[in-house]
């Protein structure tokens, strides 16, 4: 089938998200839509799918004009979509889930469950998918999840096939099965429209790429193209892609880590028996498909969890035990993982939002009064050295862009004496010109002897800052291995394997 989207424009309030994109995707084509975050991608796939109704522009399957009021139209014109976020029910088995919102009856009313089995058997050998239409969902690994988010799209005789970062949750063995998931579904016809910000994989399985910055569609490119020449489509300018550093200079151990051990309100074993070091001078990563421990073991290390065991020694202090503004206090930075939840105060100005850490006394506040002009010089001499584009230091942080917002935050902890970073997620959400920024600063402050905490998800990420890599799963720590250390065997780690450590420098 082939799509054509013409002149889409959506707006909300005064925000142009979408402003008069074309798009054409042919049938049997996987066609990448490739931008930043919040460069409009999901709100165009969401007025194709009817999730949102577009104030401009129309959409054509197969020459002809589709009006869409809501999902259920998008699905019988024969549009399917695998969302970032599952939309599974995880107590109900795969062939509950396929069937929800289309159920089928046999005589009194009751649910035909067998014909859902069917189904899903169908479409699972077909594709080889090897998924029970029995098994429950929350029992199934990530990977296996999201092809149940296909099985349901195919169910429903889908033959466009949208995919909303779909590998952000995948370890890079379930991504590599997910590419050949995508060949096997373009062989048999289906057209796809492949969304994502991760340039390695635009270029493994693209027939075409549609480039969209700020709302527009910038240009066009083959799966040939360069990273560089997508990158710099994506954010307008040259940019630096590879991290460049030198062999850390290592001094003492810093942080000493023994035992962590964290249990979340419903008394669950979150992070469970965490030893590790990281020496002066060292960036150490922590890599791992979201959810296996990571945010809570940061959380720790912050005092941010109520409850914790074992012992979490700075330069040979204790920690464990003191309040977050004891551990602030002890020189621990910390770029949390939710920028806008729990990093900047939205409705404060940049200059505020930079004086956070230090709002209880000497330089900013004395007497119980701001220091304005104290503020004012400091603020604006951070806005250039961390290169904040704002009109102004009053402008409220709420406005700026994510990788603005990112940088207000790096730059009010690395403004301070540190004795330890901790960056979760720090370059979620931002553009590729403000990762190259974001990666320099995390090196600069390793290079000046703080031991650096990385938390990341992305992978390229992981092997790009760190020294040494601790692989996480399911609350443990599967091993610490070198910087250099090979995507395949990371990945396998991922997925808790730990076996693959032994010999595991690329």
């Amino acid at each position: 089938m082939k799509l054509e989207l013409r002149g889409i424009t959506k707006t909300f309030g005064s925000l142009v998200a979408n402003d008069h994109i074309d798009l054409t995707v042919e049938a049997g084509e996987i066609h990448c839509l490739l931008g930043e975050n919040g460069a409009g991608k999901s709100t165009l796939m969401n007025v194709l799918y009817g999730l949102y109704q577009a104030d401009g522009g129309e959409i054509l399957l197969d020459d002809v004009v589709q009006h869409f009021a809501g999902p259920g139209d998008a699905m019988r014109a024969g549009i399917g979509m695998v969302h970032q976020h599952f939309m599974l029910i995880p107590v109900f088995t795969v062939a509950e889930n396929v069937m929800l919102g289309h159920e089928q009856t046999r005589f009194g009313g009751r649910l035909d469950l067998s014909s859902a089995r069917a189904k899903v058997r169908e479409i699972s050998d077909r594709f080889g998918f090897d998924v029970d239409p029995d098994a429950r969902v929350e029992d199934l690994p990530v990977g296996a999840q999201q092809r149940v988010e296909i099985i349901k799209a195919l169910s429903r005789d889908a033959r466009v096939l949208v995919f909303d970062e779909p590998t952000a949750v995948l370890t890079p063995q379930e991504t590599d099965e997910l590419m050949a998931i995508m060949q096997q579904l373009k062989a048999s016809g289906t057209s796809i429209v492949f969304i994502t910000h991760k340039l390695r994989e635009v270029r493994e399985v693209a027939d075409r790429i549609t480039v969209i910055r700020l709302g527009k569609v910038v240009g066009e490119a083959a799966p040939t193209a360069s990273n560089a020449e997508l990158a710099s489509l994506m954010v307008g300018r040259a940019v630096e892609l590879t991290v460049q550093k030198e062999l850390p200079t290592l001094g003492d151990q810093a942080l000493v880590v023994e035992g962590l051990t964290v249990i979340d309100p419903t008394g669950q074993l979150v992070v469970n028996d965490v030893s590790f070091d990281v020496r002066h001078g060292e960036v150490l990563a922590v890599a791992g498909v979201q959810g296996n421990g990571q945010t809570e073991l940061t959380e720790a290390l912050l005092g941010l969890q109520p409850h914790v065991r074992g012992s979490i020694r700075l330069d040979g202090a204790e920690l464990l035990g003191r309040s977050v503004r004891g551990i602030l206090d002890a020189g621990v930075g910390f770029v949390p993982e939710d920028r806008k939840e729990d990093g900047l105060v939205g409705e404060f100005t940049i200059a505020e939002n930079l004086m956070l850490d230090r709002a209880d006394g000497p330089p900013f506040v004395r007497g119980g009064s701001v220091q304005q002009a104290a503020l004012a010089e400091f603020a604006e001499q951070k806005v250039a050295e961390f290169d904040v584009r704002t009109p102004s230091i009053e402008t409220k942080v709420g406005r700026l862009s994510g990788g603005n917002q990112q940088k207000v935050v790096l730059a009010r902890e690395l403004s301070r004496d540190l004795r330890l970073f901790v960056a979760a997620q720090p370059t979620r959400g931002v553009d590729v010109g403000s990762i190259e920024f974001i990666h320099k600063r995390i090196i600069e402050t390793r290079d000046t002897g703080v031991p650096v905490i990385v938390v990341s998800t992305e992978l390229d990420e992981v092997t790009a800052l760190a020294d040494r890599i601790m692989v996480m799963y399911r609350g443990k720590v599967v091993g610490i291995v070198p910087g250099d250390t090979s995507r395949d065997v990371l990945g396998l780690m991922m997925a808790g394997e730990t076996a693959s450590i032994e010999g595991a420098a690329a």
